[in-house]
C-alpha cells in the first residue's frame, strides 16, 4: 500500500495555510524582481515535511499555537534556503520538476536569494519572542553547515565507516529534524526531559530520511531529479556502498576498494560500484537499518497513549522509508 502524507497535510490544513501565509508575509519585499523569483520558487515548495514535524511536536506538547508556527515559518525557510544553496553547488538544474533559481538567474542571484530566506527566518526566529527557540535554530545551523563541511571533508580523503557516516547524516539532515521537535516543546513549555525523548525520536526520522535518500542514488528515477551515482561523482560514498565495501567474502571487493579509493571515477567505474553495491546486499542492507531505526522510534513512543497525533508521527515514519521521492 503506498503511503503518503496527504491525510495528515489534510488535517493541518488551516495551521499549514496559516503558516504559509507566515512565510509569504516574510519574504514580500520592495524588491520586483526578489518578489518575482520567491513567488516562483514557493510554486515549486514541497511537502512541508519539517513544518509538519513541528507543528505535530506541539501538537503533541499542548497544542498549535503562534509561536509554533512561526517557529515552524523559521524552520522551513531555513530548509529551502539550504536547498537554494545546494542547487548553486551542484550546478543543479532542475528541482521538484522545476527549473533550478541558478539555472534562470545566475549563482549569484541564487546565493542571495538563500541569504534572503536565511534573514526571513531569523525574522520568524524573533517573532516568537522565545530566546531558547532561536538557540536551537542557531545549533541546527550550526550542526548543518559542520556535517556537509565533513561530508567533503571525508569524500576527499576517500576514507568513511558507517559510524562517521550515522555522525555526518546526523549533523547535516537530522539536526533539522530535532530542531522541529524541539522547538514544538519550546512554543508549549513542555518540560525537557519530556522534548529530549521526542527529540530522539526526530534524530531517528532524520537519519532514516537520509539513508532513504541516499537509496535514490542507486536507481535512474527522473522524478527524484538528480542523475544515478550522483553522490559517488562528487565523492560521497553512503551507507548502501559502506556495507558492500566490508563485505570480505565477496571476490570483488578488494577490486572494489581500489575503486573508490581513486581520485576521479569514470562513469563505467561508477556504474561497476553501483552494481557491486546491490550485488552485495548494500540496498537490503539500507532497508533493514531503516526498520530498525523506526522499531527504535516507535520503542520512544511506546510510553504515550495513543492517539492522533501519536499515531500521525509513526505514520510519518512510515512515509519516510516508502516514500518515491
Amino acid at each position: 500500500m503506498s503511503i503518503s502524507l496527504t491525510h495528515i497535510q489534510e488535517q493541518l490544513r488551516p495551521q499549514l495555510d496559516a503558516l504559509n501565509d507566515i512565510i509569504v508575509t516574510t519574504l514580500t519585499s520592495n524588491s520586483e524582481l526578489t518578489n518575482n523569483i520567491v513567488t516562483s520558487y514557493m510554486k515549486s515548495k514541497g511537502k512541508m515535511l519539517r513544518p509538519i514535524i513541528t507543528l505535530l511536536s506541539a501538537k503533541f506538547f499542548g497544542g498549535i499555537n503562534e509561536k509554533a508556527l512561526n517557529a515552524a515559518a523559521a524552520l522551513e525557510m531555513l530548509h529551502n534556503a539550504s536547498l537554494i544553496h545546494d542547487d548553486v553547488i551542484d550546478q543543479a538544474t532542475e528541482r521538484r520538476g522545476f527549473p533550478t533559481i541558478n539555472n534562470v538567474w545566475s549563482n549569484h542571484v541564487a546565493v542571495l536569494v538563500g541569504d534572503f530566506f536565511v534573514t526571513g527566518a531569523l525574522r520568524c526566529g524573533v517573532a516568537t519572542g522565545d530566546g531558547r527557540i532561536l538557540s536551537a535554530l542557531a545549533d541546527m545551523g550550526r550542526d548543518l553547515s559542520l556535517g556537509e563541511i565533513d561530508q567533503v571533508d571525508f569524500a576527499r580523503k576517500h576514507n568513511i565507516d558507517e559510524a562517521t557516516y550515522m555522525e555526518i547524516i546526523r549533523s547535516k539532515t537530522a539536526s533539522l529534524f530535532e530542531c522541529c521537535a524541539v522547538v514544538g516543546g519550546y512554543a508549549n513549555n513542555a518540560p525537557q526531559t519530556a522534548i529530549d525523548e521526542l527529540k530522539r525520536f526526530a534524530r531517528l526520522l532524520g537519519i532514516c530520511f537520509q539513508i532513504k535518500d541516499d537509496t535514490f542514488d542507486y536507481y535512474h528515477d527522473p522524478i527524484v531529479g538528480k542523475p544515478t551515482g550522483n553522490d559517488l561523482r562528487e565523492g560521497k560514498v553512503t551507507l548502501p556502498l559502506i556495507y558492500a565495501l566490508n563485505r570480505a567474502d565477496m571476490p570483488e571487493r578488494d577490486k572494489m576498494l581500489e575503486l573508490v579509493n581513486q581520485e576521479t571515477l569514470s562513469s563505467e567505474d561508477i556504474d561497476s560500484l553501483i552494481e557491486y553495491a546491490k550485488r552485495a546486499g548494500g540496498i537490503d542492507y539500507a532497508y533493514e537499518t531503516m526498520k530498525r531505526l523506526r522499531d527504535e522510534a516507535n520503542d520512544v513512543l511506546s510510553p504515550y497513549s495513543p492517539d492522533e497525533t501519536v499515531d500521525q508521527l509513526r505514520e510519518i515514519f512510515d512515509y519516510v522509508i516508502e516514500r518515491k521521492l
